[in-house]
């Protein structure tokens, strides 16, 4: 049984990130018109190798997307190289402004009730702008990721981690504390009875 949930939790994963990729993917066309492999190493990119889209994975969004209408692509007459072109279209356009709304109020309500757990389980205050964003802030910044600001990134997002980890600490040894005090004054009246 444990393995069937695994596996189910890992398919899951999968579509999920299916779906990212095909966002990331009308985001960057929005920009510029690209072909597969440049979104493919865009993609790299920008995650910082998280998300690394394969031939087998990137040319099936891709047709699917141009199969709905989204996209539309043109093989490329100035190479010699024989590569399509793609660009987004109108209807791709308002399907990705939709997308990117709803996408946008999923991360606020997860982030909210994140921001709870903590407050009232673990009692520490989270900044939410800096404790949760969309995972297509990479996509929607202008210019490409340089590997230094990927390091900057990852080395805030570390700091950011060690400071609640630290408040966390702090707040388990005033609840080991409290705790300690309350066991033994049950402990004293278990004895006084």
């Amino acid at each position: 049984m444990p393995m069937q949930v695994e596996e189910k939790a890992a398919d899951w994963l999968k579509e999920t990130q299916k779906g990212y990729i095909r966002i990331a993917v009308l985001i960057l066309l929005n920009k510029k018109p690209h072909h597969g492999y440049e979104m493919m190493k865009a993609v790299d990119e920008r995650t910082s190798g998280f998300w690394k889209p394969t031939a087998g994975g990137i040319y099936p969004i891709l047709q699917d997307l141009e199969n709905s209408g989204y996209i539309t692509g043109e093989w490329d007459k100035e190479t010699k190289r024989k590569r399509k072109i793609y660009q987004i279209t109108k209807t791709g356009k308002k399907v990705l402004e939709r997308t990117l709304e709803k996408e946008s109020q999923l991360v606020n309500t997860i982030a909210n009730l994140f921001k709870e757990y903590m407050k009232d389980v673990l009692d520490v205050e989270v900044n939410q702008k800096e404790f949760m964003k969309t995972p297509f802030a990479i996509f929607l910044e202008e210019g490409k990721c340089k590997p230094e600001d990927s390091k900057s990134v990852l080395e805030h997002k570390r700091s950011q981690l060690e400071k609640m980890i630290k408040n966390m600490q702090e707040q388990m040894l005033q609840i080991n504390k409290q705790l300690s005090q309350i066991e033994k004054k049950e402990k004293t009246k278990q004895e006084e009875k």
